[in-house]
């Protein structure tokens, strides 16, 4: 009987156990399906990955700027891998011991703080995870029973989906720090000025609590409060023996300083700039090294303080070995709305002046046109109808090409654009990414390399730095990961002898005789104007920097008196000054092997021949390339030219020159060297004398090589001293005519164009300048006449 109802229990305890545990499965089927209908119902509100508020960094991992999310919130994007591990420990010390180990929620901290609350009928201890604070963070509930089942619940959904460092790094993202900062980097560099990754133990306290409170415990606001907290803090750090005493003991010592808050605004138009390309990305590392930008920053902000208040200034400052960005200033001054201080003018497409010309002598060193001490002419010339000037409107005649570089000669320039071809150097250019931008309609032609088409600052500069790379010019790169974009300008040797060049250019102010480039870095600049003074331009580039600096007004209104040597000029002296040098940027560099020097002669431009020592009036040390020495390049438009090396006939008793059909007894033949004809004008006695021509033997035929001896000025004697009136205020006025003249008359007053008249109009000019004055009557074919006066004072 016993033996029966035993089996009969055990029958029914197996049954119910059954029941049990089928009923337990169904419920944990139902609250698996539940939680998935929950789920699907209910997902995580996770913020997006992208977009929102965003961080643009210096090439240390420094803000330059911090741009807000829609609400307005800065955040600095962060992981657990690079804030400072002294935080890490305080935050889980002092939230959540068992963050690692719990399921999102500790039921023991749970139980604790109910039963506090109970019996105290006040909140004595929270038992919120820092899962379920994230929880919070991510959706708000009220602080209601059903409110704190929602956040366990939302804790449970945390863990489910996302991993611990996933779950602590929304933390480390979007906690709370105080009005419109979230995260502990913003908050790190907000309240005290550096990256979470370099926290002291007394920082680290500090930003771990003041997420419990961020609107009472703001440093800024009270100071106080902040440090009695984190003394709390640091005292249970030392009581669980997570800090030793000592380390706590001094890092109480330490006080909270209260600051201003006030976001990053570094290179504001770079950083806006790569924000926009990158729009997605929530933080953006750039190449800029944060003290250069400061200091450059700076000198652009204090150098504007002197200009006109409507004028702006932008810099660029790249290393030229890998073309990154060192220092962007696009603008003086970015918060002054006169100045147009939001235009990025780095990048404004502006006309570019005389910094052009470099890359033009170097392509015409690399097509064998010229040396570095080529003889040109800066003499009044035509190129069909476009009749360039200088600057100042004087003329200097005979130049060689690196003076005429370095004095930023107009006419010598056009003369070897011509030759070159507008068009073939605008391809090369472009080529080399320095894209020149032309009204629509227009094509390249003479005037681009005065200015007439327009470049920016970012790539000219980058066409620049091609003088100190072999010749290799390249884009700007501001990322690192930016590819690096590099095309062929020029070959390495005309790089070095036009860079060598510009380096020989003293400073304003210095004398060239005594200037001794290696007290600093070497630096090769040139600098240029704009039509109407828009634009003033200054470029220079050293062994391992490249400065861009560009002053004028946004809006394009000439600035009268604005030009690149006395308004951009010393901007770029005192940024390249204050760049870190080395002593090679100062040591003289070594001519590639495609270089050499020569001892050339003017006016042939060519070798000294010994055999015939009078082709060579003045010899010149030039830097030669692929050993070419080119000769003087042919004049154009003169009618009455001939080859620079003059062959005659002459009768070899009386000297006399013979003509065609014209023999004598005895003859023998000279060769003559002959300047160009534009140039005669500003030859010294002697040189005219050297290359004079015989006199034409009685008897011979006209053989037109004396055509210009017929023109000659009318109205005044030659050797004459004029003076005012007496009693009259007015200069001594004469009106002079050029007789034997055809055509269009260029009239100088010493070497200074004064106008250009029809041959039938007379040249009225007062003489207010005292002293002696040249009158110079010259045409297009290079004949000249020319008269000296005195003026008295």
């Amino acid at each position: 009987m016993r033996n029966a109802s035993t089996r009969v229990f055990a029958l029914a305890y197996r049954r119910l156990r059954r029941r049990w545990l089928r009923a337990i499965v169904i419920a944990i089927v139902a609250i698996a399906l539940l939680a998935i209908v929950l789920d699907r119902l209910f997902p995580l509100p996770l913020p997006p990955e992208h977009g929102g508020a965003s961080v643009v960094l210096a090439r240390d991992g420094t803000p330059l700027r911090a741009f807000p999310d829609a609400d307005g919130i800065w955040r600095y994007p962060v992981t657990p891998d690079t804030v400072s591990p002294l935080y890490l420990d305080a935050l889980l010390t002092y939230e959540d011991r068992w963050f690692r180990r719990h399921p999102g929620i500790n039921p023991l901290a749970l139980a604790r703080a109910v039963a506090q609350r109970l019996r105290y009928g006040r909140t004595v201890s929270g038992g919120s995870t820092l899962t379920m604070q994230v929880a919070r963070i991510l959706d708000p509930h009220s602080r209601s029973a059903l409110g704190k089942l929602k956040q366990v619940l939302r804790a449970l959904q945390l863990e489910a989906h996302l991993s611990k460092d996933e779950i602590l790094t929304l933390y480390l993202n979007h906690a709370p720090f105080g009005g419109t900062i979230q995260g502990v980097e913003a908050a790190s560099w907000a309240y005290l000025g550096k990256p979470s990754s370099r926290l002291s133990h007394a920082e680290a306290a500090l930003l771990a609590v003041l997420p419990q409170a961020p609107s009472r415990l703001r440093p800024d606001r009270n100071a106080a409060a902040a440090q009695r907290y984190r003394d709390k803090l640091l005292d249970r750090m030392r009581e669980l023996g997570r800090w030793d005493a000592a380390t706590v003991a001094d890092a109480r010592h330490e006080n909270v300083a209260a600051r201003s808050l006030e976001p990053p605004l570094d290179a504001a138009l770079l950083a806006q700039r790569l924000r926009a390309a990158l729009p997605g990305a929530r933080s953006i590392r750039s190449t800029i090294d944060r003290e250069l930008q400061a200091a450059m920053e700076a000198r652009v902000g204090n150098y504007l303080a002197r200009l006109p208040e409507r004028t702006s200034a932008a810099l660029l400052l790249i290393d030229n070995a890998s073309l990154q960005a060192l220092a962007y200033v696009g603008s003086g001054a970015y918060a002054d709305p006169q100045r147009l201080g939001y235009v990025d003018m780095v990048r404004a497409a502006r006309s570019p002046g005389s910094t052009l010309k470099p890359f033009l002598y170097g392509l015409a060193l690399d097509d064998g046109l010229i040396h570095s001490e080529s003889l040109l002419v800066d003499a009044p010339q035509s190129f069909g109808d476009y009749r360039p000037g200088n600057f100042d409107q004087a003329f200097n005649g005979p130049v060689a090409a690196a003076e005429a570089l370095r004095l930023s000669l107009n006419v010598p320039a056009v003369d070897l654009l011509d030759r070159v071809g507008p068009a073939r150097f605008a391809a090369r250019l472009a080529n080399a990414g320095l894209t020149l931008h032309w009204p629509r309609g227009a094509s390249p032609n003479l005037a681009l390399i005065l200015g007439g088409t327009g470049a920016t600052l970012e790539d000219l500069v980058g066409a620049y730095a091609a003088l100190n790379r072999d010749g290799i010019a390249g884009h700007v790169r501001l990322r690192a990961e930016d590819a690096p974009r590099e095309r062929r300008l020029l070959s390495a040797g005309a790089a070095w002898i036009v860079r060598s060049m510009l380096e020989a250019n003293p400073r304003p102010g210095q004398n060239r005789d005594t200037f001794d480039p290696g007290r600093r870095a070497r630096l090769a600049w040139k600098t240029g104007t704009s039509y109407g003074f828009r634009d003033a331009w200054a470029l220079g580039t050293t062994r391992r920097y490249t400065v861009g600096v560009w002053v004028g007004r946004p809006d394009g209104t000439p600035v009268p008196g604005q030009y690149g040597a006395v308004t951009a000029l010393p901007l770029l002296f005192q940024a390249v000054d204050s760049l870190p040098r080395a002593a090679e940027d100062a040591a003289p560099a070594t001519p590639p092997a495609t270089v050499t020097e020569a001892e050339i002669c003017w006016p042939l431009g060519t070798a000294f021949e010994a055999a015939q020592p009078q082709l060579c009036q003045e010899k010149r040390k030039a830097w030669i390339l692929d050993g070419g020495m080119p000769p003087t390049l042919p004049e154009r438009d003169a009618g009455n030219w001939h080859d620079a090396r003059l062959r005659l006939r002459v009768d070899a008793r009386s000297g006399r020159r013979l003509s065609g059909g014209c023999h004598a007894a005895q003859e023998r033949e000279i060769v003559i060297a002959r300047w160009p004809a534009l140039a005669q004008p500003w030859l010294t006695a002697w040189q005219r004398k050297a290359a004079q021509l015989p006199a034409l033997a009685p008897g011979c035929a006209d053989d037109g090589l004396d055509g210009g001896a017929s023109l000659r000025i009318a109205g005044v004697i030659p050797g004459s001293s004029l003076a005012r009136a007496p009693g009259s205020t007015r200069p001594p006025h004469l009106s002079l005519r050029a007789l034997g003249a055809q055509g269009t008359v260029q009239w100088l007053v010493n070497g200074r164009i004064k106008a250009a008249l029809d041959a039938t109009r007379p040249f009225e000019h007062d003489f207010d300048e005292p002293g002696p004055q040249a009158i110079t009557a010259m045409l297009a074919s290079g004949n000249y006449a020319q008269v000296e006066i005195q003026i008295l004072h």
